[in-house]
């Protein structure tokens, strides 16, 4: 590089910047209150993942559990894996062994297996809970109504650690048509740290991708989920 920045370098930085901005635009949410931002390496090859976290990215998000897998023995970085992406239940035992944290349980059965396959480690698996706001029959998640009885499931297993919810908001053309989908998103998270759980530690409230993570982390978000802002459109 001759000591010039790389494209994603420089992409990792204006996304860095893009979230300081947001955050001093808060107006519920204290403004000092961290967003940790997990670049999204879907589709994009080891050497690319490798140039995001030369450029600071302690954290990285795949969707699909075998790409993570094959990237993971030729990568030599060391990084906090996410697995943002939905989990079928056959997968549950490589997530586990793989992922810090799955953002994308939505159903008992899921973290029932996830609970099985981490007791056979003898591991403690973080998760996040997804939920369907919008109620879009393409995503995943559980709808709003379904959400405590998932929560309190969650904290009764003794190989899952619930740290908090994951929302993916439609992809509207005009953006700002999230914000309300957000800001509901921020005040259930508000009243589920307050439910009187035995292990969960609500700590995390992941939403936000390219299109929309200014308006989430506006609107409360503390875990973006970029990629293409930071890597460019997917590699096919």
């Amino acid at each position: 590089m001759c000591g010039s920045m790389s494209k994603i370098a420089e992409n990792y930085q204006k996304v860095l910047e893009e979230i300081e901005a947001a955050r001093a635009c808060r107006t519920r949410v204290p403004k000092d209150a961290p967003v940790q931002l997990i670049a999204v390496t879907k589709n994009h090859d080891v050497e690319a993942m490798r140039e995001a976290i030369d450029a600071g990215a302690t954290d990285v998000g795949e969707n699909r559990v075998q790409e993570a897998m094959k990237k993971l023995p030729v990568l030599d970085r060391k990084v906090t894996w996410h697995l943002i992406g939905h989990l079928q239940t056959n997968k549950a035992k490589h997530a586990v062994e793989h992922f810090s944290l799955i953002h994308s349980v939505d159903t008992p059965h899921l973290a029932r297996a996830i609970d099985k396959e981490a007791g056979k480690l003898d591991k403690v698996q973080d998760i996040l809970v997804q939920v369907n706001l919008a109620k879009e029959e393409s995503k995943s998640g559980v709808y709003k109504e379904d959400l405590r009885p998932l929560l309190e499931l969650t904290d009764e297993l003794p190989h899952v650690r619930l740290r908090g919810l994951m929302l993916i908001a439609p992809n509207y053309d005009d953006v700002e048509q999230c914000r309300p989908l957000f800001h509901e998103m921020y005040e259930i998270f508000q009243k589920v740290k307050e439910f009187p759980f035995q292990t969960a530690n609500i700590t995390y409230l992941s939403m936000g991708m390219t299109h929309d993570y200014r308006i989430a982390v506006e609107e409360g978000a503390n875990m973006v989920r970029v990629g293409t802002a930071i890597f460019g459109p997917r590699q096919y």
